[in-house]
């Protein structure tokens, strides 16, 4: 069932180290290649006895540990990435990888609902929560047959389950160049396939339809003006500004009340959670660079990179804002990162 899914690339691509830290990293990462894992432990704790905070290198520890099998280990580390960088979606799911390996489904179950929370469009935890479900679900069919033997819908289930490969795979090694690495492709055993039932579809008769009345000429699109991207481009300026300076009212003016806030979530709870991430948090200073805007009628889009600088955390990502303009105003309806 589990396919490769302890990921290094992923997280780490998003945060920005001086050229001497992704240095200590890449090594840590070639040797982990070579399979010397007792060195590239010790590397790596010779680094962090100097730089204890460093997220990138605590995360390669944490994939050490795991190949060494000291998967208690593993987890603590993992388990305290999630508590100091809550906003990065990787730590929660290798957490889920290890607890699933130990046949925590539960636990697993809620670290990918938290990675997905923090990134909804974090596919791999999808399909890694997906996994989860359906071990879960497995052990419950199973339970069904174990109270009723004769119970052949429980039975086919659990067949049909099994047919999708449900096992475990071990979690994959950390790629070479970790600090700009991309996300590994998953791998899963093939599944055997499964016949399609033959649908049949009643006939329905060609109803008459009435000759189309000649259709009034459509005026042309207008093109879009420069100066409405240069008014979608000064308030993605000016929400960077607002979240930089703490001023959270004014951050969250730049939100719709239609706004669709990840998780299901509802808008007030998430103004709640972003609140606490942004108030008396220390210094922040988030810049917009190489943005791309487009608008169509009342939507525009928004897609830049992100640098968010903060005392514990610089980050590097894309991100993409989806506004509607309400009245004579540009509000956030949408907002995704990684895209």
């Amino acid at each position: 069932m589990y396919r490769k899914t302890l990921l290094v690339g992923g997280m780490l691509a998003a945060l920005v180290a001086p050229p001497v830290f992704a240095d200590e990293a890449a090594d840590v990462g070639k040797l982990m290649r070579g399979g010397q894992f007792a060195e590239a432990l010790s590397k790596a704790d010779a680094f962090l006895a100097q730089r204890p905070k460093d997220a990138q290198m605590r995360f390669l520890k944490g994939v050490i540990l795991t190949e060494q099998n000291k998967t208690a280990e593993a987890i603590a580390i993992f388990a305290k990435l999630t508590e100091d960088f809550p906003d990065l979606p990787e730590p929660y799911n290798n957490l889920a990888v290890l607890y699933a390996s130990s046949g925590q489904f539960d636990k697993a179950r809620a670290a990918l609902d938290m990675a997905i929370r923090t990134n909804p469009s974090y596919a791999t935890a999808y399909e890694n929560l997906g996994d989860v479900h359906a071990r879960l679900a497995s052990q419950a069919y199973d339970k069904a047959l174990q109270l009723d033997s004769g119970n052949t819908a429980a039975k086919s289930k659990l067949t049909l389950l099994r047919t999708l490969a449900v096992g475990n795979t071990k979690p994959a090694p950390a790629p070479a160049k970790v600090a700009v690495a991309p996300t590994p492709a998953p791998a899963v055993a093939p599944a055997k396939p499964v016949e399609k039932p033959e649908t049949k579809i009643a006939a329905v008769e060609k109803p008459q339809v009435k000759p189309a009345a000649k259709p009034e000429p459509v005026a042309k699109a207008e093109p879009v003006r420069d100066d409405e991207r240069d008014d979608v481009l000064k308030v993605v300026n000016a929400w960077a500004k607002a979240w930089s300076s703490q001023d959270v009212k004014t951050y969250l003016s730049y939100y719709s009340n239609d706004f669709q806030a990840p998780g299901g979530q509802s808008r007030a709870a998430w103004a709640d959670g972003r609140r606490a991430r942004i108030v008396g948090k220390g210094e922040i200073d988030v810049k917009v660079e190489s943005p791309h805007i487009t608008v169509e009628g009342n939507t525009a889009t928004a897609k830049f990179r992100q640098i968010y600088v903060s005392d514990k955390l610089t980050a590097n990502s894309r991100k993409t804002l989806i506004f509607t303009k309400q009245g004579n105003k540009w509000q956030i309806r949408q907002e995704r990162a990684g895209s």
